[in-house]
């Protein structure tokens, strides 16, 4: 993932919750005005390869529910966990996480199609009929879930307020939330079985292989607040260049910079890698 960094970490998308969350404004805005265009939009294989090429992208404007008060606070709440995830995993390794979610989704989509083509016998007008109608299990709302998952893998003491009145500590929701889906695992049908392992596919392989690197607890996100302000007192001008991405102050003015007194020898780091970087022995 380091060595990705290094050379595709400039691409990374800042802010990638907001941009959801916008995406999702534009598809509650074409569900008022039309809502059967969002139709066009869906992520359907057999439409896709009849040249409907746009629909490989334009998926993640569909909203995964209606606008109420409810969807704007759950949105609100996403947008909160995934820019703290951001905060503290790094934009690099976020928008991986986010995008392979996507990806993954994308995949599964076209396996089910896949099957589809086997039990309709080609890719004849039954198929087409069965892939449009399914096109809805492959949306962008267990991939929200999967944020959820992995902020409450991430901070699993911080407490949230149920209902706005109980707290309850993430982990335990996350646990619930694991439970459920498990549930509707072993009860549907099997493209919502598809639908549900494709979406939470980034969960597991991230934290299988990156886990111990990208935990942070708030005291360590405390740790982290202090530092940037204690760098935004300190006026005097230095250069710096990151152990793991190699940014310097030249490739981006705002970034700030510290060495890390657990590693042996002078190595310094970005504020995104300062406390996610493999210490060196």
């Amino acid at each position: 993932m380091s060595k990705w960094e290094k050379k595709f970490g400039k691409y990374a998308v800042r802010n990638i919750s907001l941009v959801l969350i916008l995406c999702y404004a534009a598809g509650y805005i074409i569900r008022l005005v039309n809502s059967r265009f969002l139709g066009y939009l869906m992520l359907d294989p057999y439409a896709i390869l009849h040249g409907q090429i746009w629909r490989l992208f334009t998926w993640i404007v569909v909203p995964p529910s209606s606008p109420d008060i409810f969807t704007i606070i759950m949105l609100l709440f996403y947008y909160n966990i995934g820019t703290t995830l951001e905060n503290t995993w790094g934009t690099w390794r976020y928008n991986v996480y986010l995008v392979s979610g996507m990806l993954f989704t994308l995949i599964g989509s076209f396996v089910w199609f896949a099957i589809l083509c086997v039990m309709g016998g080609g890719f004849g007008e039954q198929v087409a009929y069965w892939s449009a109608g399914s096109s809805q299990f492959f949306s962008t709302y267990y991939i929200n879930m999967s944020i959820f998952l992995a902020f409450a893998a991430t901070f699993p003491e911080v407490r949230v307020l149920l209902m706005f009145v109980i707290p309850v500590k993430v982990k335990w929701m996350g646990i619930l939330y694991g439970l459920l889906l498990g549930y509707d695992f072993l009860m549907s049908d099997l493209v919502i079985k598809i639908a549900i392992a494709s979406s939470l596919l980034n969960f597991a392989i991230f934290f299988i292989t990156s886990r111990n690197r990208i935990h942070m607890s708030p005291r360590q996100m405390k740790r982290r607040v202090e530092f940037r302000h204690d760098i935004k007192r300190n006026s005097q001008i230095t250069k710096h260049k990151c152990a793991v991405c190699g940014q310097t102050e030249d490739d981006d003015p705002t970034l700030e910079f510290r060495y890390c007194s657990k590693c042996n020898g002078n190595y310094e780091y970005c504020q995104q890698h300062l406390f996610t970087h493999t210490h060196v022995k």
